[in-house]
């Protein structure tokens, strides 16, 4: 075995290592996600993380990944690829296209992961089946191309996005509003005379082994976008990713208890997410401190996103607009001032870099934001054509799991019990 056979296979095994770190993160958005919702409705979310994970593959292998990554067409769409055949000689990679595969396909499903929390316990399972389709096969791929894939316009144009604060999460959070808003909040969340009603999740405990779950695997989703395992970054963007939501969840502690007079444990929780969503975009190329800065500002602005989301009666059960379309926004414009020289193509402003990049983040970022809302809206009005989109009412004041699927998600039965023994216990 010679050198190159050597890295290509290191690469591999760290990309297919990398790509199952991301995967678990299924499990964080499940028992993040039931752990925020009611106990009525806990079977629907996991349901939903199911349909992510299974239709969301199937599809992106079938035209998902083409769109994204296949041979270019005018800067805006990629034309090979289906089923991972044809034409894919233009990704020059030293992994197989199949592990590359692999990689992104974790992070097509972690986009539509996003959507799932906002509509939750009121979203009609099938609707939300269709709604997948084409988040993973249109929505999420086309945008992408037009930054990941090197013939993507933004990407010509310089838009740096390491992994995904605005392809992913901003997307995502962006298509998630606008779900929320068009499918109406919970009966019962806003009263007649515009009285706030908190509704309390169901198991918090099972909510924070969710987002440490997710945590551990950030550092899969942000260090593994190196797709090399000898890359000399990986350590710095692992350190940056570490601080990043450390800072976000401490300031989350120290807004709220000032805020609240106590430490609000949903808005921590979803404060060190904010800080992880906020350094994917630049947590190669910002300074540690840089990263500790972006962390914090996340977070306090996560909070205040959740507030001004509530005065509006946008009912957005587990804050994934605030979390995912609000911190990668700030994330993807932070690029643009603290992108340190050498470390990207173009130097951020507060390193003599000027306002170029930082247009061009903000270009993108507007552009991938309205594309993520409005296609949302439109697909959503499509499915309403031939399909109900939000449960009848009767469905959702019984709950999800059993007005959908069933099932209740926690028994509430004694064990069996023997009658005999009972009756005529033993000597």
């Amino acid at each position: 075995m010679d050198i190159a056979q050597l890295s290509r296979g290191l690469d591999t095994i760290w990309v297919v290592l990398t790509a199952a770190m991301i995967l678990l993160m299924e499990g964080g958005f499940a028992l993040l996600e039931a752990g925020f919702v009611r106990q009525k409705n806990a079977v629907s979310i996991i349901m939903k993380v199911f349909v992510d994970i299974a239709f969301g593959a199937l599809v992106f292998y079938a035209i998902g990944f083409a769109f994204m990554y296949g041979k270019d067409a005018g800067g805006w769409i990629g034309l090979t690829g289906f089923f991972m055949g044809g034409d894919l000689t233009h990704l020059v990679l030293n992994i197989s296209h199949d592990t590359y595969w692999l990689f992104q396909c974790a992070f097509v499903i972690a986009v539509i992961s996003i959507v799932s929390g906002a509509v939750a316990e009121r979203i009609h399972f099938r609707a939300y089946i269709i709604y997948t389709i084409f988040m993973t096969g249109l929505i999420y791929p086309i945008s992408g191309h037009w930054i990941w894939s090197p013939s993507g316009w933004l990407a010509k144009l310089g838009m740096i996005d390491f992994a995904g604060s605005a392809a992913i999460h901003a997307l995502g959070g962006f298509a998630a509003l606008a779900a929320a808003i068009f499918i109406g909040p919970r009966i019962g969340r806003f009263g007649a005379d515009g009285k706030i009603n908190i509704v309390s999740p169901s198991n918090l405990p099972l909510a924070s082994v969710g987002a440490f779950i997710l945590w551990f695997g950030w550092f899969g989703f942000n260090s593994g976008s190196t797709l090399s395992a000898t890359n000399e970054s990986i350590g710095h963007i692992a350190v940056t990713t570490m601080l990043a939501s450390a800072a976000g969840c401490a300031a989350c502690i120290l807004f709220t208890m000032l805020r609240y007079q106590k430490a609000d444990p949903p808005m921590v929780i979803n404060g060190a997410l904010a800080g992880l969503v906020g350094i994917t975009a630049g947590c190669a190329f910002v300074s540690d401190a840089a990263a500790i800065l972006i962390g914090a500002v996340s977070g306090i602005v996560m909070v205040l996103a959740s507030e001004w989301l509530e005065k509006r009666k946008v009912d957005d059960p587990v804050g994934a607009f605030a979390v995912h379309g609000i911190s990668g926004s700030i994330g993807t414009l932070a690029v643009g001032l603290f992108a340190m020289p050498g470390a990207a193509a173009h130097s951020g402003l507060f390193y003599g870099g000027g306002w170029y990049l930082l247009g061009i983040q903000a270009l993108g970022l507007v552009v991938v934001a309205i594309w993520g809302f409005f296609l949302t809206w439109f697909v959503l009005k499509l499915i309403q054509r031939f399909k109900p989109v939000r449960v009848s009412r009767d469905e959702e004041l019984i709950g999800l799991d059993v007005g959908i699927h069933g099932v209740p998600a926690y028994s509430q039965d004694h064990d069996f019990l023997d009658m005999e023994q009972l009756r005529f216990p033993s000597e």
